[in-house]
């Protein structure tokens, strides 16, 4: 299971960081984590805001659960990853140079629609702001 933080400015724009690990490395990401093993969902996403962005406390809006099915993995061993992943969109005003660089190599700010055309953002991100991929339906 993991979280991923849809993280926008004042203007409505959408923070990726370029990966610098598997899955998903060398493309843009939103930034976000795994929860770890007896980790409660709230420490986990105090910890990931705080590792991510450098925020100790911030209003979030829950975006819904996604799955995420990738070839590789976060090691270099021979097997796939499906991740749970329970989206959240927070407010970030923070200066980018600031941001950690383990897991992104480099971050920037894109329109929203500028995000979607762009084949360097990763498929996974997309889906946060295509209306066919929206979260998760109940199934039927």
């Amino acid at each position: 299971m993991s979280i991923d933080l849809i993280v926008r400015n004042s203007k409505g724009n959408i923070l990726l960081g370029k990966r610098t690990n598997r899955p998903a490395k060398g493309n843009w990401f939103v930034p976000g984590g795994r929860v770890l093993k007896d980790e409660s969902l709230e420490d986990a996403f105090n910890r990931l805001i705080q590792v991510e962005l450098g925020i100790f406390n911030t209003t979030s809006s829950f975006k819904g659960v996604y799955q995420h099915f990738y070839d590789d993995n976060f090691s270099e061993d021979l097997f796939t990853t499906h991740y749970i992943v329970l989206a959240y969109e927070v407010e970030f005003e923070g200066d980018l140079a600031s941001l950690p660089i383990e897991q992104h190599a480099e971050y920037k700010w894109f329109d929203e629609n500028d995000l979607l055309v762009n084949d360097k953002v990763h498929i996974h991100t997309k889906w946060y702001f295509q209306k066919d991929k929206q979260a998760d339906k109940p199934f039927k």
